[in-house]
């Protein structure tokens, strides 16, 4: 399958899934009613998004930190959700706490109240989950992020010709590596014996690949987008390919003190970020825009270009999202990232949080 066909059915996917899966969609923002600080636009704030109950104003202003990686395309939307008015209209003061690529930080800072929420991909958040992080999860935000290349002039066309093989990483515990492994496995290759799994910076993965030291190379976008764009890899694979086309990628984390406490807060925090991802779905040019403020080394057209290659319409929660997490757990300990002690289903609605219940 060429490149630009595999690219096209992503595509069709993040369309799709606005229409099958988002339970936001008829609360995208109609331009009416409270300022957009930033861009001009204003924001309808008497909308009820189905799915996630009636639309959540609290009574009186309420601030909260909101970790995320300021550098992640994926995370755009909620980036840029200041500027576009969503925390605003639910009456949230949400200040952004940049953690970049530090996951353990991130969420030794949610479990300890420094931050009160924050957003990252599941594949890497839940074995750190599994070591007692008081953090509850509230929402899949979309599907997609992670790719999985080979070269161009190579001869690995299907995952199953990387037996024997080596593939690039920039982390051994990456959400790419464990997704892949996954994959995999289910399509007869053990992770662990049958592939080696060599470390690089992210920015030598591409020359890694073309020197023949590696045959493939997995990571996320902009990263794994842009290689593509040389030419020189092709898409081998996705994380929106078989039963996980619709499945998320990202989620919400929210400490558990506050889900205790005071679960109207959360609940209207995780409106906000659900409706600024439908948002980007309408609009993925104004979020673009937007996010170059925060970005760095990206463009207008970059960002909007990966944007329509993720789900940014399919959302999760309640009992939905704690199966989507049973998903990945049962699969985490097929290839010995989860301890085989655990039970997917327990340790799941252990994890989750259903805050519009």
């Amino acid at each position: 399958m060429a490149v630009f066909e595999r690219l096209t059915r992503r595509h069709l996917l993040g369309l799709a899934s606005v229409a099958l899966a988002s339970p936001l969609l008829m609360s995208l923002p109609r331009f009416s009613r409270a300022a957009d600080e930033h861009a001009g636009h204003v924001i309808d704030s008497s909308s009820e998004p189905a799915g996630t109950g009636e639309f959540i104003r609290l009574d009186a202003p309420r601030a909260l930190k909101l970790a995320v990686n300021l550098n992640a395309v994926c995370l755009a939307p909620v980036v840029i959700a200041h500027g576009q008015g969503f925390f605003k209209k639910h009456n949230l003061d949400v200040e952004l706490v940049n953690f970049g690529n530090s996951t353990e930080v991130l969420l030794e800072a949610i479990a300890t109240g420094k931050a009160d929420a924050g957003v990252g991909m599941a594949l890497r958040w839940l074995k750190a989950l599994e070591q007692g992080f008081d953090v509850k999860l509230t929402a899949g935000t979309h599907g997609g992020c992670l790719r999985l290349l080979s070269a161009v002039n190579g001869n690995v066309h299907k995952l199953e010709d990387l037996k024997g093989k080596t593939i690039g990483v920039t982390d051994m515990a990456s959400p790419d590596r464990n997704f892949f492994s996954i994959l995999l496995k289910k399509h007869g290759i053990d992770p662990v014996r049958d592939v080696e799994w060599r470390l690089y910076p992210a920015d030598l993965l591409g020359t890694a690949l073309e020197r023949g030291e590696v045959q493939a190379v997995s990571g996320s976008d902009p990263f794994m987008y842009r290689l593509i764009k040389t030419g020189k890899a092709q898409e081998l694979s996705t994380n929106l390919v078989e039963e996980y086309a619709n499945l998320s990628c990202c989620v919400v984390g929210v400490t558990g003190k506050l889900v205790r406490e005071d679960k109207r807060v959360v609940a209207a925090l995780t409106q906000a970020i659900l409706e600024a991802h439908d948002y980007s779905v309408k609009n993925p040019g104004a979020v673009a825009k937007g996010f170059q403020a925060y970005a760095l080394n990206t463009s207008t057209e970059e960002v909007e270009a990966i944007l329509h290659d993720h789900t940014h319409g399919h959302h999760a929660v309640g009992p939905l999202l704690t199966k989507e997490i049973t998903t990945y757990v049962t699969d985490l300990k097929t290839v010995e990232v989860i301890g085989q002690g655990t039970d997917a289903g327990a340790f799941a609605k252990e994890i989750t949080a259903d805050v519009f219940s």
